[in-house]
């Protein structure tokens, strides 16, 4: 289906307001990177701690590698998300605590998207329960999503297991497709009144919503969009951004 066969409604900010408002969700769940900012914060977020030296020389060279092997289509998206929390293992959480919060705070956080903070705010006021599901790691979510009132209980994200404060290589879970919807029906979740995503990615649990809210659509969710349906969103700030990748 080519762009110019698609038949998708629009929603206007306003629209959008109403539609979320008539619905009533007693929870709401947000992906991140696309969704609530522009960007991919968990690639920039590996790439700005290499930089910073928080990484091995050869940890480095073989996340490299990796990740022209992921561009290329021969890691698939499960396996380099959870290889690019894999690669802190040995340091002190709170080491990368910290570094996540100077990172969101100084990348990330400018490219927020007004228009859904504003939204968030409104749900917030009405006491509706938030949760973000994300495959970029744990500290950078919990860091972005903290200043929506989303608290780091309510996060799903990519996460390996910490002991005695050390990070280790052991993965705890990796939402993204299908397992950002399994990972809602593990947390009790298996039909959220609201999901707001922007790829393929979110996908499945956009599908077990009552009420999907397409954010920002890539090309290739634009076209399901009018499979089933669904309108979309697209925030003023993303107007100027390049199209994202179909995947995506």
């Amino acid at each position: 289906m080519s762009s110019a066969q698609l038949e998708v409604t629009r929603w206007t900010a306003q629209q959008l307001e109403r539609l979320v408002t008539a619905a009533s969700p007693r929870i709401a769940v947000f992906d991140c990177d696309g969704t609530l900012w522009s960007g991919d914060s968990g690639n920039g977020f590996m790439v700005w701690s290499i930089d910073q030296g928080l990484v091995s020389r050869s940890t480095t060279d073989w996340m490299d590698t990796r990740y022209r092997a992921y561009v290329a289509g021969k890691v698939d998206e499960a396996q380099i998300c959870g290889e690019m929390v894999q690669i802190y293992a040995g340091l002190r959480e709170q080491e990368l605590r910290e570094a996540a919060a100077r990172y969101f705070n100084e990348h990330v956080r400018p490219n927020i998207f007004s228009e859904l903070a504003a939204l968030i705010e409104t749900l917030r006021k009405r006491n509706i329960e938030l949760w973000a599901v994300s495959s970029t790691n744990k500290w950078v979510v919990s860091e972005g999503v903290r200043g929506f009132g989303i608290p780091e209980e309510r996060v799903l994200a990519a996460e390996v297991k910490v002991v005695d404060g050390l990070i280790t290589s052991e993965l705890v879970d990796v939402p993204t497709g299908p397992a950002k919807a399994a990972a809602l029906r593990r947390i009790g979740l298996p039909r959220p009144d609201a999901v707001f995503g922007n790829s393929l990615h979110d996908l499945a649990m956009l599908e077990i919503a009552a009420h999907p809210f397409p954010i920002n659509p890539s090309s290739a969710l634009l076209e399901e969009c009018a499979k089933r349906g669904w309108g979309y969103f697209r925030p003023r700030e993303a107007e100027e951004l390049p199209a994202p990748i179909a995947g995506e």
